[in-house]
């Protein structure tokens, strides 16, 4: 009797332990961030003011993966992606520039935004597949910088 008294209270005492090991999609999250490091990603959470018009709103914080611009004039411009494979603007108007495009179209569905200012470009992502989208999100952001 005095062995299960034992055991149970070594149960309830280490019990709290298991809480702090990372869930499997956590630690998903932490291997892309870790890739990401390692290929020259700089990663942030970034609270966001997504727009209302959104279909399914993003989380905020969102993860957003950022690269520094190398243009000596680059254009300021922010798209979203409304549904798979469709970008608007904060005008809601179909992104029509030619040189983005072929680019958006190889990013996956859970990429909510992606925006250029005069010093970096940006991309909000939902984190979610393998380290070959990474490399994809990369080369992208290496393409537009």
């Amino acid at each position: 009797m005095t062995v299960w008294i034992v055991v149970s209270i070594l149960l309830v005492v280490l019990s709290p332990l298991v809480w702090l090991r990372p869930s499997r999609h956590q630690s998903g999250r932490m291997a892309l961030r870790m890739e990401a490091r390692r290929i020259g990603l700089a990663m942030q959470l970034s609270p966001q003011a997504w727009p209302h018009w959104l279909k399914h709103q993003p989380p905020s914080p969102c993860a957003q993966y950022c690269r520094p611009r190398r243009s000596s004039t680059p254009t300021v411009w922010s798209y979203w992606q409304l549904e798979p494979g469709v970008w608007v603007n904060q005008w809601r108007e179909v992104c029509v520039d030619e040189k983005l495009l072929p680019y958006f179209a190889k990013l996956p569905g859970n990429v909510y935004k992606i925006e250029a200012d005069k010093q970096m470009i940006a991309l909000y992502w939902g984190e979610k597949g393998e380290a070959s989208v990474l490399q994809e999100i990369d080369a992208l952001l290496k393409a537009l910088a």
